[in-house]
C-alpha cells in the first residue's frame, strides 16, 4: 500500500508538502498542487482520514441541513455544496429538518457529534433554539438560502453573528409585480411562503414595492399564505379566486406553490393566461414545457451552494473574521404565462 513517503518521491516535493495539499494547511503553488494530486491519483494513495483527524482537530467533513430537498431548487443548490465541498476535499453529512424547529435542532446536534468541521444550514421559520445552539458551541455555520435577523451575543450593532449566503428576493419579485402591471393588471394577487421565512418577508417586500412603482393600491385580501408548499399554494389560489373581486393576475412566491396554484386553476377550468395570468418565482428545469411557458424569476441554485461552501471555509482558515451576507442576483426569465407573445427564451438579470 502507498505511503505518504511515496507520493512526496513520485510528485518530488516533500512529505510537508504532501501533508499540506491534502490537509489543506497551507497554500501550495498551483503546480505543486497539482504534481501531488497527480501521484496520488497515479498510485492509488487512500489517506488515512482518522489518523489525519486526530493530527489536524479537522474530519474534512461538512454537515448540510436542508429541509426539502426533493424540491428542485434544493437539489440544485445540493449540487453546487457537494461539487464545491469535493473539489476542495471535503465530504458531506446531509440531514432533512423537515422545516421544524424542534427536529432541525436535533439533526444540527447529531451533525456536530461527528465532529463535522463546519455547518450549512436553511433554518426553520423559528430557528432560536438552533441559533442558540450553533452560538453556544462556536459551530462554524453558514445561513443558505433564509437569512436570521441577529444571533446571541454578535454585540451592539445587532450584526448577525453567522455568515449568511442568499439570493435577492425583493427586488426580482417586484420586477413580476411591475411586468403585470405594465400588462395593464390592476388586480394581482400573491401567494406568498411559509410566515416567519425571510425569503417570504422579503418577497412581500418586494411585491409591496412593485405596486407602489406601478401606482397601483394595496390590498391585504390579495396576499395569501401558500406555506411554501404545493398543497398550501393549491389553498391559496382557491382563496384569492373565491374573493368578490378575484385578481387578474398571480404572483407565486416558490416552485412548489405554483404547481399548486396551477392545479387550482385547472380545476376550476381557468386557464393561463387567457383567464389568470401568471409570474412566479423559481425557475425549473421543466417551466418551458408547461403550456404556456411559466415568465419565472431564476435563483442560481448551484452557485449560491458553491459560494455557501467557500464562505465556510474561508471561516474556518480565518474564524475570527467579521461574519458576512452574500446576496446573489436572480434572472427573470421571460416566457408567455404572463400573457406577453411568444419569443425566444432569454435571461435578463434582475
Amino acid at each position: 500500500m502507498p505511503t505518504m513517503a511515496d507520493v512526496a518521491r513520485n510528485a518530488g516535493v516533500s512529505v510537508a508538502t504532501v501533508s499540506h495539499v491534502l490537509n489543506g494547511t497551507r497554500p501550495v503553488l498551483p503546480h505543486t498542487r497539482q504534481a501531488v494530486l497527480d501521484a496520488v491519483e497515479q498510485l492509488g494513495y487512500t489517506p488515512n482520514g482518522l489518523a489525519r483527524s486526530l493530527v489536524t482537530a479537522r474530519t474534512r467533513s461538512i454537515g448540510l441541513a436542508v429541509s426539502a430537498i426533493s424540491n428542485p431548487y434544493f437539489t440544485e443548490i445540493l449540487q453546487g455544496v457537494e461539487a464545491h465541498a469535493l473539489e476542495h476535499g471535503y465530504g458531506l453529512l446531509i440531514a432533512d429538518p423537515h422545516d421544524d424547529p424542534v427536529h432541525e435542532r436535533k439533526v444540527v446536534q447529531l451533525l456536530h457529534e461527528r465532529r463535522v468541521d463546519g455547518m450549512i444550514v436553511t433554518p426553520s421559520a423559528r430557528p432560536d433554539a438552533l441559533v442558540a445552539y450553533l452560538a453556544r458551541h462556536a459551530v462554524p455555520t453558514v445561513f443558505l438560502d433564509r437569512l436570521i435577523d441577529a444571533a446571541p451575543d454578535t454585540g451592539a450593532s445587532g450584526a448577525p453573528g453567522f455568515d449568511q449566503v442568499c439570493a435577492d428576493s425583493a427586488e426580482p419579485t417586484a420586477l413580476l409585480v411591475t411586468h403585470l402591471a405594465g400588462l395593464g393588471h390592476r388586480r394581482i394577487g400573491l401567494v406568498a411562503g411559509l410566515p416567519g421565512l425571510s425569503t417570504t418577508r422579503e418577497r412581500i417586500t418586494g411585491y409591496r414595492h412593485g405596486l407602489a412603482a406601478a401606482g397601483l393600491p394595496h390590498d391585504e385580501r390579495l396576499v395569501v399564505h401558500g406555506d411554501s408548499a404545493a398543497d398550501g399554494g393549491h389553498r391559496a389560489t382557491a382563496a384569492l379566486l373565491s374573493l368578490a373581486a378575484p385578481p387578474t393576475a398571480l404572483v407565486t412566491a416558490n416552485n412548489a406553490m405554483t404547481i399548486g396554484a396551477l392545479r387550482a386553476l385547472r380545476e376550476r377550468g381557468l386557464s393561463v393566461p387567457g383567464d389568470l395570468a401568471l409570474c412566479c418565482f423559481d425557475d425549473f428545469d421543466w417551466a418551458d414545457l408547461f403550456s404556456p411557458g411559466l415568465t419565472a424569476i431564476a435563483q442560481p441554485g448551484r452557485e449560491l451552494g458553491a459560494r455557501a461552501v467557500q464562505v465556510l471555509l474561508d471561516r474556518l482558515a480565518d474564524p475570527e473574521a467579521p461574519a458576512r451576507t452574500v446576496r446573489l442576483p436572480c434572472a427573470f426569465v421571460h416566457r408567455t404565462s404572463c400573457g406577453c407573445p411568444a419569443q425566444p427564451e432569454e435571461g435578463t438579470d434582475s
